[in-house]
């Protein structure tokens, strides 16, 4: 059903291919998303890097380059497009076309269709064995095995080569070999069967109904003995001899088989339907453990993973990678291309102490794990990350120990974390793997002082603020955040620099809100960061004028303003505008050698930070009294917070006849 290996004639194409490969950089297991609603079968073209998937439901070939990124779609008139098989020299692409009775034949390096055969009823699986195109066929109770003279200048299409099937049979055979074996899909118990075909017809060999239920998949081995199932039941994957299709062997995963693909090498990979099982086991040959698995992750809205399509696998003719054709619970399909699949995973852990004293030897522990156990002496390589060397220094490489364990120690120069990361390089049967742990190395105090805590400035004044930063190590730069008060005006860096000769850094800034200024430094590897905080005040500006007086003069002490009784006061106030900001307006009259205040009031300032405030009534009862007029901000009271409280000067004034 699906090609797996080449032969001699393309041998030097692979390898020149697989030399190409090996001297790039290694590849991460990666996932494309394929533009299909269902899948049939997947093949992989070795000699062009390319990987076929067909797709039922859209009646299409999906190509991709061995990234898994889509290069071109096979659309034309494919309607039911199932099986698919590849040449030996991967030149020549041959699919069974269900709808349409027919097996259509590609180009594998141009994408265009060379040729159609026209096979009967509802063929949906091919195979090549024997100098012959054999296909399974059939509807309901009409299912046979065909074949296509391959050798013949005609193509001769021959029917009912076998006639055992209640419908069409899934078929695949070993390239080069004269070994058929079909399965019937969809059936319980599943009915297996294999033939020779070296003289032209399909000759029996054998038959069983011992191959499970619900056939998903079927695979001979590249020696062409065995023939591995997967059906959804039993709970693994049976092996049958072809020669008599007696059992040869299990190859345990877990629920619902339904794949197998198996590497020119023998190495085989199998398949599950599972969501919450790892997905995919590969098999070295000769073991019955995994030396890895695969557990895909959900990409769609179910609590269970992304599952794995029936006849999802296949491998690259060299066994550098298995690809793999997967779907969520929202019909999203996609291709995911699995690297070094025959490498056992690494597991590196790394223990380190918590906390350290710089310039002390610590001993950092660790142990490396794989399925396949590493042998006593693997070298890990060993890197320190700290502040004196960001981009990690190579310390002595580790050792490992016969039970994989390893040690080893160092005494950190630098303070602050110290990140200890030991890494296995990988070797030809094993993943590199890699792990790390931090420490934390003391680090002395640093003294780091902001001057100006707690004083009050006027409003507009040049006030320098000066940091002082005592003994460091190498790191001599010291910050000065200004973060004045209100919404609007954000935190911001003012000075940055390094600190003189004595230790200051200083910077000089017009003061017209409250603020809290904030000295930074960052530290070294010596010494650790510091801050230092100072909150200041900032006054406003209040100025006030009076109109309507005819007189001002000096008298009792201070300038007096006089007034008609006729006339009233106008006060004038001014200051900076904040919004919702209002001013506290004060009114005291002088009695018996003291003044007495009446209730003050808080009068809004206008948008030009302005506030006039007239006082009116029966100035005939006031004259010759004494009275004086104040405006200020409170701070919180006048609205806002973002000055420090401020009293304007008093004015007098007077009443005369």
């Amino acid at each position: 059903m699906r090609m797996r290996t080449l032969t001699a004639a393309t041998t030097l194409a692979v390898l020149f291919s697989s030399v190409a490969l090996a001297a790039g950089p290694a590849f991460a297991d990666s996932s494309k998303t394929l533009p299909v609603r269902a899948t049939g079968d997947i093949v992989v073209d070795g000699v062009h890097q390319r990987v076929f998937v067909s797709d039922p439901l859209n009646g299409k070939i999906v190509v991709t380059d061995y990234a898994g990124t889509v290069v071109k779609q096979l659309t034309a008139n494919l309607s039911g497009v199932s099986g698919l098989e590849l040449s030996a020299d991967s030149g020549t692409l041959y699919a069974a076309v269900r709808d349409l009775d027919a097996i259509a034949v590609f180009d594998t390096a141009t994408g265009t269709e060379t040729t159609r055969y026209a096979v009967g009823d509802k063929p949906e699986s091919v195979a090549l064995a024997g100098g012959k195109l054999w296909f399974g066929y059939g509807a309901a109770a009409a299912g046979g095995i065909g074949s296509v003279d391959l050798t013949s200048e005609g193509h001769e299409v021959t029917l009912d080569q076998s006639r055992d099937w209640y419908a069409a049979p899934l078929l695949d055979a070993t390239p080069g070999s004269d070994i058929l074996v079909a399965g019937a899909l969809g059936q319980s118990p599943v009915t297996l069967a294999s033939y020779d075909v070296s003289s032209g017809t399909a000759t029996k060999l054998a038959s069983t109904s011992e191959a499970g239920s619900n056939l998903g998949d079927l695979q001979l081995t590249p020696d062409g003995k065995d023939v591995v199932v997967a059906s959804g039941s039993p709970n693994y994957q049976q092996v049958f001899r072809t020669s008599d299709l007696n059992e040869d062997g299990t190859y345990d995963t877990d629920s619902y088989p339904n794949s197998v693909a198996i590497a020119p090498d023998g190495t085989l990979a199998a398949g599950i339907d599972g969501s919450y099982e790892p997905d995919v086991y590969v098999f070295r040959p000769g073991s019955g453990e995994p030396v890895r698995t695969y557990d895909f992750p959900n990409t769609g809205t179910s609590s269970g993973s992304d599952l794995l399509a029936d006849s999802g696998l296949a491998w690259s003719p060299d066994g550098s990678r298995l690809f793999a054709v997967t779907s969520n619970n929202e019909g999203v399909y996609a291709l995911r291309v699995l690297t070094s699949p025959t490498k056992a995973v690494t597991t590196v852990t790394v223990d380190a102490p918590a906390t350290a004293a710089r310039g002390k030897k610590l001993t950092v522990k660790g142990k490396a794990t794989s399925k396949t156990a590493l042998p006593a002496g693997t070298k890990l390589t060993v890197t320190r990350t700290d502040l004196e060397s960001p981009q990690g220094k190579a310390l002595a490489s580790a050792v490992t120990k016969a039970d994989g364990t390893f040690s080893f120690t160092d005494t950190p120069p630098a303070g602050g974390k110290v990140t200890y990361k030991a890494a296995f390089a990988g070797d030809a049967g094993h993943a590199a793997g890699s792990g790390s742990d931090a420490v934390t190395v003391s680090r002395a105090k640093a003294s780091l002082t902001l001057n100006n805590n707690g004083k009050v400035f006027a409003y507009g004044k040049d006030v320098k603020f000066t940091a002082h930063l005592g003994t460091t190590y190498k790191n001599r730069t010291v910050e000065i955040w200004s973060d004045p008060y209100g919404p609007d005006k954000p935190n911001k860096l003012v000075k940055s620099g390094k600190a003189d000769a004595h230790g200051n850094v200083s910077v000089t800034l017009d003061l017209k809100r409250d603020a809290r200024l904030t000295a930074k430094f960052a530290g070294d590897a010596r010494y650790q960061p510091a801050t230092a905080t100072s909150t200041v005040g900032a006054q406003v500006s209040v100025s006030s004028s009076v109109g309507g007086h005819y007189q001002a003069k000096s008298t009792w002490g201070h300038t007096y303003y006089f007034f008609h009784k006729s006339k009233d006061p106008l006060i004038t106030t001014r200051m900076p505008y904040y919004p919702g900001r209002k001013q506290k307006f004060e009114f005291e009259v002088y009695y018996q050698g003291r003044w007495y205040p009446g209730d003050p009031a808080y009068f809004a300032l206008g948008s030009d930070g302005v506030s006039k405030v007239r006082i009116n009534g029966d100035h005939g009862k006031d004259v010759g009294w004494r009275f004086r007029v104040r405006s200020s901000y409170i701070n919180a009271s006048s609205g806002d917070t973002v000055n420090s409280t401020t009293h304007g000067a008093w004015k007098y004034f007077t009443f005369t006849k």
